[in-house]
């Protein structure tokens, strides 16, 4: 048996529409045709494929550490990404990989799940000006920023 390629991301959410419309809106993944499950949730698609199933629960799953630490789409069109990303205020650092010269594009969705977005060494490099402002070699993910109730 030989693995073809990753067919989807199964992600379970008790916030099914703020983070159906980050995959839409944010990440340009169109929602599409899910068959009729007895349960909540939408499907989220690349191209043809698709690849972001969301599956609509009534609590968040709990667990002390993720299960899954990240998940990736190979992309094109930085520039235009990195731009958007900005517009909709959406947090988000830029990793250039050692070696391959690709840039990692990493940001998390409503739910806190980790989302690579991967462009080409060539790609990167004629789009370094977009890089100046997301840290070009920041290893720190994106953090939520959360308010915290000062004690008196």
């Amino acid at each position: 048996m030989t693995m073809a390629w990753l067919d989807h991301v199964n992600i379970r959410t008790a916030n099914l529409e703020a983070v159906s419309r980050f995959y839409s809106e944010i990440l340009g993944l169109r929602k599409g045709p899910r068959p009729p499950f007895g349960f909540p949730g939408a499907w989220h698609y690349c191209g043809d494929k698709a690849v972001v199933h969301l599956v609509g629960v009534d609590k968040t799953p709990l667990g002390k550490d993720p299960k899954i630490e990240h998940f990736a789409f190979r992309s094109t069109g930085l520039g235009d990404f990195v731009a958007h990303l900005r517009k909709k205020k959406v947090e988000h650092n830029a990793i250039r990989v050692p070696l391959t010269g690709n840039i990692q594009i990493n940001v998390l969705d409503p739910d806190g799940n980790h989302i690579e977005v991967q462009f080409g060494a060539a790609e990167a490099d004629a789009a370094s000006e977009v890089l100046d402002r997301t840290g070009d070699a920041s290893p720190a993910l994106p953090t939520r920023r959360k308010k915290v109730k000062q004690l008196a």
